[in-house]
């Protein structure tokens, strides 16, 4: 009896190690969980809607922003954002720390970009905003866009080997123009001299999601932002009439924004909007409209 007990207890390790077999999937995940920054790409599978293609700089290496100087348009310095988003491959931007950028002209971002900004808290904020001109396959994620102000233009590198002059920016958080497969993701965004986010000249396949909206219609959030307008002999008069959250279409007269497809879902519309959230002069846009709402102030 004491030789069967024996066996007994040795084959008790071996029944023990087949039942934790199925948790090493388990395992995995809780890795994942833990080292969410090594799998930070699979945000690239996430989008919803329209803009459900875009996969950014899935397929791209990673990109560290180290520097958050803006101080030369032509040929910008290694580590600073303007350098990667103007490289001619996929690239997937990331920030080696907490950040406050002031882009001292619009950012031009070219094609299969993703700009994540997960695990820093990195703000984009008075100067110029982010445009996405004529480009397709790009993600903006985790970004703090505020206090926006209008850009004088001139000379601005656009992609590797080209820079060209450009006229004055409006003054826009994100501006999206004749592109495609866009996901604007988990942003906050407000008191842009202008809109927060503008998507027109035909744009489709867009996705604007998760993100907080406040702070827009009334000028006297920013003293410093007023006296800008003040010395720029900025009509108030058209003040109210002229500022929007979203617009999706600039003009009905327009034909290639009858194309145009947006997923508006999952977003916060909060304190200080009054109108246009969105307003739109097309006929696509995607009914996912789950949207929490703060009276006006």
């Amino acid at each position: 009896m004491q030789r069967s007990g024996r066996e007994h207890h040795k084959e008790e390790p071996s029944r023990q190690a087949q039942v934790q077999r199925p948790m090493h999937s388990d395992e995995s995940d809780r890795q994942v969980l833990e080292n969410w920054v090594q799998y930070r790409k699979r945000l690239a599978k996430c989008a919803k809607g329209f803009g459900r293609h875009t996969t950014g700089g899935k397929n791209g290496d990673l990109y560290v922003v180290t520097d958050t100087s803006d101080n030369d348009l032509i040929n910008p310095k290694k580590g600073t954002l303007r350098y990667g988003v103007i490289q001619d491959r996929p690239l997937w931007i990331v920030f080696a720390s907490d950040m406050i950028i002031r882009l001292s002209e619009e950012l031009l971002v070219t094609s299969d970009k993703t700009i994540d900004a997960r695990g820093s808290n990195v703000h984009i904020m008075g100067g110029a905003g982010i445009m996405l001109q004529f480009v397709h396959n790009v993600i903006i994620h985790g970004l703090h866009i505020h206090d926006i102000k209008a850009g004088n233009g001139g000379m601005i590198r656009d992609s590797e080997h080209h820079y060209g002059l450009r006229t004055r920016s409006d003054g826009d958080g994100i501006s999206i123009y004749g592109s495609s497969n866009i996901w604007i993701d988990h942003v906050s965004m407000s008191n842009c001299m202008d809109g927060l986010i503008d998507v027109i000249q035909g744009s489709t396949a867009i996705t604007i999601s998760n993100s907080h909206f406040t702070k827009h219609n009334d000028v006297s959030h920013d003293p410093v932002n007023y006296q800008y307008l003040r010395a720029c002999a900025f009509d108030f008069s058209s003040y109210a009439l002229s500022i929007q959250v979203m617009l999706f279409g600039a003009s009905d007269s327009y034909k290639g924004d009858a194309m145009m497809q947006i997923t508006v879902a999952f977003n916060h519309f909060g304190k200080g909007l009054v109108q246009r959230m969105p307003r739109s002069e097309i006929r696509h846009i995607h009914p996912a409209f789950v949207v929490l709402l703060h009276p006006a102030r």
